[in-house]
């Protein structure tokens, strides 16, 4: 854990335009590992898409295949945001969208096309779904021995539960995170940022760059699962570690941690402070910045070990003592002492503080449709290349003819599989004759 420099705390969190200026590496072009890669993203909602867009970020071409009749559901998740909702805006940048009806033989011959010159293949449908639309993955690589196909689900491919549906929050109950996660004596409480579905993406991104990276010496692609329910056991790796050798079901613990103490939010004066005191060298640090010396010297708070023990004890004694104080005078007495501390900050802050800029975290770019937006970036930098958007996220169809175009169809048979609903491009709804492509 990294100490924070004592000075400054307050003028670093005054807000400043939002523009980054991270040191740039000088380069011929752009970091794009992936560039000549390109995939083919049949996921929805959030955990694929996620997994498209860091793919993308890192030069992969990410061609988002959409149900002709609304596309992705985010799309129509509030708030809205012109056609799309926000969550849609937020995992879907550089990437193409073809609208495909996939329960046409014509559509699902348009996507068997596209896959011949594909190298990944994502999707989250519910288990069947696929192998019903003849693009399962035992029926695909066998065409396309070279591709990677990612699956993404609930519950993993297999087992007693592979049938059920895979909401982040439905998983987050299932999976026993709900029962440690809350106020003491309180009840369960969801993780407001749904970190099953993002971290699975991750997850998935990868084993992608694995595979791909097998596939180099091999020329053979590789099937590969990720699920939230794995993703969810594998964040709860050292509380079952802590259960296993305990035999005690672990507690809600609100913002406090089992294993440390004190570590938690304390009540100040003006309202509450978080205080992370992650061993005894901090403690002593903390006792003396707090003046109250002699409760590191007492047997009872002398080591990690002790405060623990007397949690009750420990965090009551630190209360009594932080309530005297603003979080101002706080953060400035214990950053002087080196102790972790940071105030309850809301997200208008933090997007407006000047380290959000200076870490270019937050990317600026323009939509055709909706003018300036902003977005948050994959948390990477190689080199310290300032990270950008190459384009927006797609309106739904929005390269329809043009992909369809690069794979060999003429522009009849393009308009043809419009009119006939096997296709949609922008702005023609389903089965509407559209503008014929040059």
């Amino acid at each position: 854990m990294a100490a924070r420099a004592p000075a400054g705390r307050a003028q670093a969190l005054k807000s400043t335009p939002m523009t980054a200026s991270m040191p740039t590496h000088q380069t011929s072009k752009p970091f794009a590992p992936l560039a000549g890669v390109r995939v083919l993203d049949f996921s929805k909602v959030l955990a694929g898409p996620m997994c498209g867009q860091y793919l993308a970020d890192l030069g992969a071409t990410v061609i988002k295949v959409e149900p002709c009749d609304g596309g992705d559901d985010t799309r129509r998740w509030p708030p809205i945001v012109g056609e799309d909702g926000a969550v849609f805006l937020s995992a879907n940048r550089n990437k193409q969208s073809i609208a495909v009806d996939l329960k046409t033989a014509a559509g699902r011959d348009v996507v068997m096309r596209l896959l011949e010159d594909s190298d990944v293949m994502i999707e989250s449908y519910r288990k069947g779904a696929m192998e019903r639309l003849g693009l399962g993955q035992e029926e695909v690589r066998k065409r396309h021995p070279r591709l990677i196909y990612a699956s993404i689900s609930g519950f993993g491919r297999t087992g007693p539960l592979s049938h059920l549906p895979g909401y982040d929050l439905m998983v987050q109950a299932f999976s026993g995170i709900m029962s440690v996660t809350g106020e003491r004596n309180g009840g369960p409480v969801r993780a407001a940022f749904s970190p099953l579905d993002q971290t699975t993406g991750i997850w998935a991104a990868f084993g992608i760059l694995a595979a791909l990276r097998e596939r180099d010496a091999t020329g053979v692609g590789r099937f590969l699962e990720v699920s939230l329910y794995e993703t969810a056991m594998a964040f709860l790796g050292y509380t079952s570690q802590i259960y296993w050798e305990t035999g005690r079901t672990p507690p809600r613990c609100g913002t406090s941690h089992e294993s440390l103490c004190p570590y938690q939010v304390f009540p100040a004066k003006d309202g509450e402070i978080m205080i992370g005191v992650g061993n005894d060298s901090l403690f002593r640090s903390y006792c003396v910045a707090a003046g109250m010396p002699e409760m590191a010297d007492d047997p009872k708070f002398r080591t990690n070990g002790d405060r623990v023990r007397h949690f009750d004890e420990t965090v009551a004694r630190v209360s009594e003592r932080t309530r005297q104080k603003t979080v101002d005078e706080w953060s400035q007495l214990l950053d002087e002492a080196g102790v972790p501390n940071s105030p309850i900050h809301s997200l208008d802050r933090v997007l407006a503080m000047p380290h959000t800029a200076e870490r270019g975290i937050v990317m600026e770019y323009e939509h055709a449709a909706l003018g300036a937006m902003k977005t948050m970036a994959m948390p990477v930098t190689f080199d310290g290349e300032q990270r950008t958007v190459k384009r927006a996220p797609p309106l739904l169809g929005e390269h329809t003819a043009e992909i369809l175009a690069a794979a060999g169809y003429d522009a009849d048979t393009i308009e043809r599989l419009r009119r006939d609903g096997v296709v949609r491009t922008h702005g023609t709804p389903v089965g509407a004759a559209g503008t014929k492509v040059a």
